[in-house]
Formats: C-alpha cells, sequence, structure tokens
C-alpha cells in the first residue's frame, strides 16, 4: 500500500462511504426552485462586459473577421504559440506566428502564448469555463504560459450560472477562467501571473 492508498483508507474509516442511493437520493432533496435565468436579452454585451471588468481585453468579431483578428492579437506578440491539435485551423488560417500543436508540458514556459476555444461562458459573472476537450487541450496548455487568447462563440455563451453547469460534465476537468491570473497578500497588493496567465485576451465571435 503507497502513501496515497494508506491516507484514503484512513478517511474511510472515519468518514464512510454513503451508499449511492444515499447520495442520489441527497441531491433529489435539493430545492431547486431559485430563479435559473436573470437575462434574456443582450447577453453578448453583459458577457464583454463582466469579462472586461477583470482586466482582460474582450473584441468582438464576426465568423469572417475572426482569422485577422487572431492574427493580431498575435502579432503583437512575437514568439511561438501553443494550441490544441484539433484547434480548428481557418482560426489561425491568417497568423504569420509559429505554431506548436499539443506542446510537450517542459516546452510550456518557453511559448508566448497559448491559443484555445472553451466549453461555455458565463454572462452573468464573466467566466469562462474550459472542460479542455475539442479545441482547448490539456489543462497546462491554459495555466503555463503568461497569455492566453480564448476564442468564446455566441452560442457557446450562457446567460448564467445554472444552465452553464447543464452543459458541462462534471467529472470533466474543469477550469473556471474569470480574467488573468492575480492574487493579493496580506498587505493587499495585487500581484498578476501566479497561478496561471498574466494576460488574457478574448474573442467572442458573433
Amino acid at each position: 500500500m503507497n502513501a496515497r492508498e494508506e491516507i484514503l483508507r484512513r478517511i474511510e474509516g472515519i468518514v464512510p462511504t454513503r451508499p449511492a442511493a444515499d447520495v442520489a437520493a441527497s441531491y433529489d432533496r435539493i430545492d431547486r426552485s431559485y430563479l435559473r435565468r436573470h437575462h434574456e436579452d443582450g447577453v453578448l454585451d453583459l458577457f464583454a462586459e463582466r469579462v472586461a471588468d477583470y482586466r482582460a481585453t474582450v473584441l468582438r468579431v464576426d465568423a469572417s473577421e475572426l482569422p485577422s483578428a487572431v492574427a493580431g492579437r498575435l502579432a503583437a506578440r512575437p514568439g511561438s504559440y501553443g494550441v490544441p491539435a484539433d484547434l480548428p485551423a481557418e482560426w489561425t488560417a491568417a497568423t504569420g506566428a509559429p505554431l506548436v500543436r499539443d506542446p510537450s508540458p517542459p516546452s510550456l514556459d518557453g511559448l508566448a502564448g497559448a491559443v484555445t476555444g472553451c466549453a461555455v461562458a458565463i454572462a452573468e459573472t464573466g467566466t469562462i469555463v474550459l472542460d479542455h476537450g475539442a479545441a482547448q487541450g490539456p489543462r497546462a496548455l491554459s495555466l503555463v504560459p503568461d497569455y492566453h487568447l480564448i476564442v468564446v462563440l455566441a452560442d457557446q455563451v450562457a446567460p448564467d450560472v445554472p444552465e452553464a453547469l447543464e452543459r458541462l460534465d462534471p467529472s470533466s476537468p474543469l477550469t473556471f477562467v474569470s480574467g488573468p491570473s492575480a492574487t493579493s497578500d496580506i498587505e493587499l497588493s495585487r500581484v498578476e501571473g501566479v497561478h496561471g496567465p498574466r494576460t488574457l485576451e478574448v474573442l467572442v465571435v458573433q
């Protein structure tokens, strides 16, 4: 038995595992009569406003403008960019920046940034969620490089949290992005780039 197994064994001895039926019954008893949607109109406007509140750069573009918009953002930061192997080729068709598809973990720190899609976005909170599925790559790709460019499609934006969560698989490795990485110490000095990208830019495709 290794250390991890020993720790889990001790935890189970203190907090016995509940039968799956009991857990399901507990969830069924939760009152879900709360308001599930606060916004019907102007969802993209609200999302762009809330993301910008986090000190992220937000640009709204038409689908035909996306390749040139991606090229313009990457041209402003010379270097190589990590992208998922399944990132749609048309998104980067106009860029001259070197692209590294599915970069290895040791190479991530040497990249100028990363370009990914997302799974869902939440207008109410200005949050972007990656489940590391299609066009998103592994979690390290979105956390290690200092710059992250995320493409958000209009139909991926949910008005509120409940609807967004319903679109996600809780068994997936979910990463919630609310602006660039930032933290404050006990003296409230803001430091960016500690736990993830220092700079976040978002292209909202209308």
